[in-house]
């Protein structure tokens, strides 16, 4: 390309690509959520001028402080934006705070799982050609009185723009977690702040709860078992027709119906491990037990909790570290060394929680050994699940049955200690969408999140025939805390009784 161009210019032409080729599905939903008497050109037309008013100020700043920087970061963003288009269309997935949650915290595993030719075809397809203009170009930088004048006349036709659709104002409120995720590159670049500052406050200082004390002195084992991605209608303990509980099933197991209290892991952990829902962070289940001369051990493979204060706190390096003939490469490691860890403890009550992975999509055909492929075949990308959905639900039924071999055996560990009071409960952190409504895995904003992914187990076993389950309809997360807090006999000013599982 010969001769420069006017970096006013040079934004223009990247604002007007990236509103074109990145917010068809934005615009798409805008359609969707519009009533039949709105002027519907109109409000495309000003939506679309406001969104290239925003992108021409930041690709304008960017280039005329930033320079090649700004550049590499523009071209970031727009390759960004490219793989965003494709998750949106083909998962219905959106660059939520929670979604950037599960993308800061993904494994290769993980996000191995969406690597497929489809993907790298439309990055390519919309993410090459606007990156290959950004840097062939050569732009004239122009004054800063220019800049001033450029970027403030975006700014009045940006705000006109919108002033243009306050009409829909209301609509726009009541769709904003919806449409606010589908506008790139602001919404994951917004997100991503909100999530960063959201951790700061997952590590601040816990609010202390009132001292407790243990008002019995028997030997108390309860394990705690945090599910990931466990919906509740895929269990054949509440009626799924394939059986994906072959080894609980003759556990005695009460099942009680519960609901998620968010669909991301670090909301629905804190929950919990929390006494009532709420935004401070007050003592958590184990830090409160362990203060109160409970022995605590916490076993995981996931992450996302709030920071636990036990000398006890392994994670899979720590275990394979501990225990070098273990498997690492499946959830069955967090069972390594634990009826001896139960028997040695020099303490009366443990509690022990086991975080676990399974069920994590996308691929969840890796997330079980090879002989708990009950059900075939199944999907090996994540594009075999589109074009066959038989195949994610077999892959997925199949990591459940592996699950259900997991609580099984933790149980089997309680039954062999007929000289101690046990309790096992395996509550799932959230659920997991199978494709229904062209929606997968999880993480959809709690306002608009589908039953799929807020349905989990709450599954009770004991052998103790004066530790009685309530009759109830329905539980939530919350009432682990409360349950927890009777079975070791806790006497606490922060019990709830209408949080407890125990009669």
């Amino acid at each position: 390309m010969k001769g420069k161009a006017s970096i006013a210019a040079y934004s223009l032409v990247l604002g007007i690509y990236t509103v074109a080729a990145y917010h068809l599905p934005f615009f798409r939903h805008v359609l969707e959520y519009l009533g039949e008497g709105d002027s519907k050109v109109a409000v495309v037309a000003f939506l679309a001028l406001m969104l290239t008013a925003m992108n021409f100020v930041l690709y304008y700043l960017l280039v005329y402080f930033g320079r090649t920087v700004g550049k590499f970061l523009i071209a970031i963003t727009l390759l960004f934006n490219a793989a965003a288009v494709y998750l949106v269309v083909s998962f219905n997935q959106m660059a939520s705070i929670e979604m950037m949650g599960s993308v800061f915290h993904s494994n290769y595993n993980e996000v191995s799982g969406f690597f497929s030719f489809p993907l790298f075809f439309n990055t390519f397809l919309l993410g090459v050609p606007p990156v290959v203009y950004l840097f062939a170009r050569k732009v004239e930088r122009g004054s800063l009185r220019t800049l001033f004048a450029c970027v403030g006349i975006a700014l009045v036709v940006g705000s006109g723009a919108a002033a243009a659709n306050y009409s829909h104002m209301p609509v726009a409120r009541r769709h904003a977690p919806q449409l606010c995720g589908l506008i790139f590159p602001w919404s994951y670049i917004i997100n991503t702040a909100r999530f960063l500052d959201s951790e700061r406050i997952r590590h601040r200082d816990e609010i202390m709860l009132p001292d407790a004390k243990l008002t019995t002195d028997t030997e108390d084992v309860c394990v705690l078992i945090i599910g990931e991605s466990v919906r509740r209608d895929h269990l054949s303990h509440y009626g799924y027709g394939r059986e994906t509980c072959p080894y609980t099933s003759r556990d005695s197991v009460t099942a009680l119906a519960a609901m998620a209290s968010a669909t991301y892991t670090i909301g629905s952990v804190k929950a919990l491990l929390e006494p009532e829902e709420t935004d401070d962070l007050y003592e958590i289940l184990p830090n409160y037990l362990s203060r109160t001369g409970i022995d605590v051990e916490w076993r995981t493979s996931n992450w996302g909790e709030p920071p636990v204060k036990t000398e006890k706190y392994y994670d899979v390096k720590a275990l394979k570290q501990m225990y070098p003939d273990a498997d690492a490469g499946y959830d069955g490691i967090l069972l390594a060394g634990l009826r001896e860890a139960i028997l040695s403890s020099d303490k009366p009550k443990q509690f022990i929680v086991l975080h676990t992975y399974t069920n994590h999509g996308p691929m969840y055909c890796r997330d079980y050994p090879p002989e708990f492929e009950v059900f075939k075949p199944t999907g090996k990308i994540v594009e075999d699940y589109k074009s066959d959905p038989q195949l994610l639900y077999n892959a997925y039924d199949n990591s459940l049955v592996y699950t259900d071999w997991l609580i099984h055996s933790v149980i089997e560990i309680l039954q062999g200690m007929p000289d101690k009071r046990t309790c096992m409960l395996f509550v799932s952190d959230h659920g997991e969408s199978l494709g229904e409504n062209n929606t997968y895995m999880h993480a959809t904003p709690l306002e608009f999140a589908p039953k799929e992914q807020l349905e989990i187990p709450f599954l009770v076993w004991t052998r103790n025939a004066g530790l009685k389950v309530k009759d109830l309809p329905e539980v939530g997360q919350h009432h682990v805390y409360h349950s927890v807090l009777r079975f070791f006999g806790v006497d606490s000013p922060a019990f709830n009784e209408s949080l407890c599982i125990f009669e």
